[in-house]
This record gives structure tokens, C-alpha cells and sequence, in this order.
């Protein structure tokens, strides 16, 4: 009888690999790299996986979420040869991290005292208000209070970006004034800022109309 693997048995077998390749006599190009030199392919290999992710096609998707991967175990690698104490973590610590925070973002799942709001989560959207919810509790209690921009990746896509701080503009009610201006970039961030205040994603729909249209352009392509 053949004993079944344990699901995410074959993530140690990568961990390994990634050990290999980056320790003495391993390969000369892995050593060198750093947390900054491996940016660039942190950012191309995501996009990657969008764009497998929306052509709909299974091996491709399965590919780029490897190399997806293989980024967050390269980086880890990288900071687990610094020691702990000036910051140093290791890929065990960067899993620990999540699923510590996976249950902690999921009371109603892993366990809710009687009367806990958390346990009327009965829906996606109740799901995404408690996020929400005790993610601002969290950063309350570490920085004393939640800032609107806590947590914004300020180096996202553009038309992302101007949608999120559209979404928590209007979860914290800021008014800070928008840009008033018209320039072609001042109406575009306000246009995406006013779909992200209203729980739209302008960054995705954007694409799927920009991808729309060059397939359009492809199809009358003369050559």
C-alpha cells in the first residue's frame, strides 16, 4: 500500500533546493543576488502569473505560481544568512508569521468565544468587513492609532494605487481634497480613486478592457 504524501511535503524538497543553490558550491549567480538586485523579477514574475491567470491556462498558471514562489524562498534564504537579532528571519518564520495571521484574521473558523461578533461571519462580505475590521484593531494597537494609509503599497501599479486610496478614503471618511486639475493624469486618478470608493478594482477592470482592445488590434492587424 502506497502511503500518501502530506500536502506541502514537496515545499521542503524546494526550501532544500533553494539551500543548495545559494550555499558554497552551489551556483555563483544565486549567491550574488539580494533583496534589491531580485526586485525586478519579483515584479515580472507576478505579472506573469496575471496574465496566466486571466489567457486561462492551467500549466502556464501552475508554472508562474512556482516561480512566484521561488521569489518569497529566494528572499527568505537571503535573510536567513543575517542574524536574528539585527533582523534576520527564515522561510520557517515568514510561514509561522501567516498562519499565525490566517488564524488570527479568522476567529469565526478557528475559534470565537460565545457572543463574538466575529461569529455572525457568514458571508464573504461579513469575511471582508471583520478582515478589515481587526486589521485596523491591529495596527491601532501597534502604532496607537490606524492611519488611512496604513498598509497602501505606494509602489503598486498607478491606477491600483489611486483606486486604494479611493477604498480607504471612504472607510476612514478622509477628505482630503483630489487633485482638481486636467490633466489627462489628474482625471484618470480621479476617476480611479472614485471606483475604488466605491469597492470597485479599477486596475483589473482597466485591463480586461486594455486587453479586450488588443485583442481587437491583433485581429485587424494587416500583416
Amino acid at each position: 500500500m502506497t502511503v500518501p504524501e502530506i500536502a506541502g511535503a514537496r515545499l521542503l524538497e524546494a526550501v532544500a533546493v533553494m539551500d543548495r543553490l545559494r550555499s558554497p558550491g552551489g551556483c555563483p549567480w544565486d549567491a550574488e543576488q539580494t533583496h534589491t538586485s531580485l526586485l525586478r523579477y519579483l515584479i515580472e514574475e507576478c505579472y506573469e502569473l496575471v496574465q496566466a491567470i486571466e489567457d486561462g491556462e492551467p500549466a502556464a498558471f501552475r508554472e508562474e505560481l512556482g516561480d512566484v514562489l521561488l521569489q518569497v524562498l529566494f528572499h527568505a534564504r537571503i535573510a536567513a544568512e543575517t542574524p536574528a537579532a539585527d533582523g534576520g528571519f527564515t522561510i520557517d518564520d515568514v510561514a509561522g508569521d501567516l498562519a499565525e495571521k490566517l488564524r488570527r484574521r479568522h476567529p469565526h473558523v478557528f475559534g470565537t468565544a460565545a457572543g463574538d461578533p466575529a461569529a455572525a461571519v457568514t458571508t464573504a462580505t461579513d469575511q471582508q468587513d471583520r478582515w478589515d475590521e481587526l486589521k485596523k484593531a491591529e495596527r491601532t494597537a501597534k502604532n496607537g492609532r490606524a492611519h488611512v494609509l496604513d498598509g497602501v503599497a505606494l509602489g503598486q501599479p498607478a491606477v491600483a494605487l489611486a483606486g486604494k486610496l479611493g477604498s480607504r478614503a471612504a472607510k476612514f471618511d478622509d477628505r482630503t481634497p483630489l487633485p482638481d486639475g486636467d490633466s489627462t493624469a489628474e482625471q484618470i486618478f480621479r476617476l480611479a480613486y472614485a471606483a475604488g470608493a466605491r469597492g470597485d478594482d479599477p486596475e483589473t477592470a482597466l485591463r480586461a478592457v486594455a486587453r479586450a482592445h488588443a485583442e481587437r488590434m491583433r485581429d485587424t492587424d494587416p500583416a
